[in-house]
Formats: structure tokens, sequence, C-alpha cells
């Protein structure tokens, strides 16, 4: 993800790094090579690539969340762009909640700003493990190195104090977006820095879930039972379909259903007509279990053994999505993986200024605030903490009777 102030150079470091990696087809260049001259512009706006809603070229500004996706030799990237504007903070959030590395852009002319500390605050708080601070726009500075060395002092001291250095890799590097300088190509305008170009860093950086160990935790999403089949092999068939949100599993590993507690063996794993011996996260996949067990939507399946929490009452940090403020005296809907449940605001505890980082006290949310809430529930939920399972531990808020998803939490 990109992230950043206004103007800070977000979707012209996309266009160049799709550019320079020669991932933008032929009519797509085509087409903003004309925008761009009906504009008076020299250079082709590389902006352009991601900056697609008519509001947003008009404005020049990033509005909605752009994805846009590249390959090189070695792996596959999806990156999104999204929003400096605070109006936007929700669309900034949606954006980071299933980024594993955050770029975020500091114009080498302003140094660190508000929105720049705000969007490193909320990177932190949805979890991404790594952060690149690129500080762009060095060519209209004359690539001075000393402008370069504060803005660093001065972010890590920032990150310091939220706790996100001690928590987070992060690493600094100097570029000028616009002129391709420290991208993919390494010019001669910054001798001084030794260090990688920014795709190093990404061909470099972790993929995700390969750090660290992780739980398996497989949310049922349908109960596979072909009545209506001929054939005789399936008469007796019950799968349990679902994407594997963390960790492996393999045929023949002890497994408990959740919340019932019931405890069964792998007998087989289907993708398909494949059979396979195991399989791993990300996986849309049918297990089969060597006991008929009573389950259904909204159960979990994770390994014998294997701790998780069955509760009902949660507390969360939740972003506010809907222009329709939170009320606490509402009943809402929590959806966690498959499973939904009734849910009442038992006490807003805190709201986050994200420009001052204070904790406020406050009664309602409004849209893009950002709060800590505990929730009660009337059906119990099978959760983790947010640090530790990014799949388990989020959900999202949905309002009864126009069924539209109004808040976004992570639990604590």
């Amino acid at each position: 993800m990109t992230c950043g102030s206004v103007d800070d150079g977000k979707s012209t470091l996309i266009g160049r790094l799709l550019f320079d990696t020669k991932t933008i087809l032929a009519d797509t260049l085509t087409q903003i090579s004309n925008t761009s001259k009906k504009r008076g512009m020299e250079a082709v706006d590389l902006s352009l690539l991601t900056d697609g809603l008519q509001a947003e070229r008009e404005q020049g500004i990033t509005i909605d969340v752009a994805y846009r996706y590249f390959s090189t030799g070695t792996r596959k990237y999806i990156i999104a762009d999204a929003p400096g504007h605070e109006q936007y903070t929700r669309n900034m959030v949606t954006a980071a909640s299933t980024a594993n590395l955050a770029i975020i852009l500091i114009d080498a002319r302003r140094g660190v700003l508000t929105q720049t500390r705000r969007h490193s605050y909320l990177a932190h708080l949805v979890g991404i493990q790594h952060i690149v601070v690129a500080v762009n726009k060095m060519d209209l500075v004359n690539y001075d190195q000393v402008v370069y060395d504060k803005i660093c002092a001065d972010y890590l001291a920032f990150a310091t104090e939220i706790g996100l250095a001690q928590a987070r890799d992060i690493r600094f590097i100097p570029m000028s977006a616009l002129v391709g300088d420290m991208l993919v190509d390494r010019l001669e305008n910054m001798p001084w820095y030794t260090g990688e170009t920014l795709l190093d860093m990404l061909e470099k950086a972790p993929a995700a879930h390969t750090e660290g160990h992780e739980e398996f935790r497989f949310p049922v999403q349908f109960v596979c039972r072909p009545h209506a089949s001929a054939d005789a092999d399936l008469h007796d068939f019950r799968g349990f379909m679902g994407r594997i949100e963390s960790g492996i599993i393999k045929v023949g590993d002890a497994v408990t259903v959740l919340p019932n507690g019931y405890q069964s063996k792998i007998k087989a794993i289907q993708l398909g007509d494949a059979q396979l011996t195991s399989a791993q996260t990300e996986q849309s996949v049918t297990l089969l279990l060597e006991d008929e067990i009573d389950t259904s939507r909204g159960d979990i399946i994770v390994k014998t053994g294997s701790a998780i929490e069955s509760v009902k009452q949660i507390d969360a940090f939740v972003c506010w999505l809907s222009e329709t403020p939170m009320s606490t005296a509402r009943t809402y809907v929590i959806r966690h993986t498959t499973r939904e449940s009734k849910a009442k605001v038992g006490a807003i505890q805190y709201k986050v200024d994200v420009n001052t980082l204070e904790e406020l006290a406050t009664t309602d949310l409004k849209m893009n605030d950002i709060a800590r809430i505990t929730f009660k529930l009337a059906q119990p939920l099978m959760v983790d903490s947010y640090s530790l399972n990014r799949a388990t531990g989020a959900f999202i808020i949905i309002d009864e009777s126009t069924n539209n998803t109004v808040g976004a939490g992570m639990i604590v």
C-alpha cells in the first residue's frame, strides 16, 4: 500500500513503478499520453494510471482506493493507492487491512506532516509489519542529504513515540518518483545513498503468511451433502467447505470443531476433483472428517490443542465507515468470518484523535472516527487477537435496517 499526505506523489510512484517494470499495456500508455498532452504537459503524467475517477483527475487527488497489479521475475504484487485526505480515512483503512507492506511517502520539501503521522498510526493499528518511508521529490531540494537525514530523524522520533519503531520493520529511502530515481533504477543524483532501491526492498520483503507460526483456522462456509446425486459413492458424502484463513492442515491431523468442541481427524482434503494430502493458508478446500459431527456454517475447525477463545464480549478498535453516526441505543450485527451475532455497544472507552493521537471521551462515532469499543454479543464468537491473526481477529459491523456495512473492527 502507498500512503502519505496529499500531493506527496503516491499515484506518481505507482505509475513510475509500473512504467519502469514495463507492466503498462500499450493502449493504456497511449491513452494517458494523450490526456497529458491535452493538459499541456511535456511528459506523461503517470499518476493517471491510478487516478481513474473523473473527480480524481479534475482535482488531481486520490479519492477511492485504486488497486494495480504488476509482477517481476520472482513474484507478483498487488499495490493499493490509498487516498491522503482526512475525509477518506475509511478508504485508507480498507486498503491497509489486507496489506503486508506500506510505503509511506513524505514530500522532501515539507517533511513529516499531520497526515504522515495519521497514516503511520493507521498502518500500525491494522498490523502492517513492514514500513518503507520514501522521502520523495528529492529533485526539488537538489538531492540534499541533510534534508533527507533530518526527515528520517523526525520520523523515527515520532515512530518511537507511538510504538511503531519497536513493533515494526522500518526502512528509509530517498527518491524522485517523477524522475524515476531509486525506484527501479539507480541514477547518478544521490551517490551518498548506498542502500537498496525501492524494488530491491520489495523483492526482499517476506511474502504473506511466511513470518512466524500461524495456528490453523478454517471457518466453515458450507456443508456439502449432494443428496440428489445418483453416484453411490457420494450418497454418504459430507464435506465442509471453506477457506483456510491461516495455518496448514494435513490428512490424519486431529481437529476440533468449535463452538461445540467435538473432535475428529481429517479423512480427506479435496480441491475440486483433486485429492490433496495437505492444504495451507488462502486455499479454498473441502475437508472430510472421519466422524459424523454436527457442524454447520459459522462453526470453525481448528487443530486439537490449538487455543481459541469463545467469547460473548469483545474489546476492539473500530473504524466507523457510515455517514450515519453510531448509536449506543441501537442493535447491530457483527459478522466475524462466516458467523454472525447481534451486538450492543457496551461502552465507548475512548476515541482516538488521529491528528494528535490523543484519547478523547465520546458518546458516539461519526464517519472516519476510530475508537476503542466494548461490544456485548447475543451469540458467542470464536476469536483471536488481531495482532495474532488478522482473519479471525477482524470483523465488520452491519446495520440491521439497511444491511449496510457501517464499521470495521480489530479485536484487542
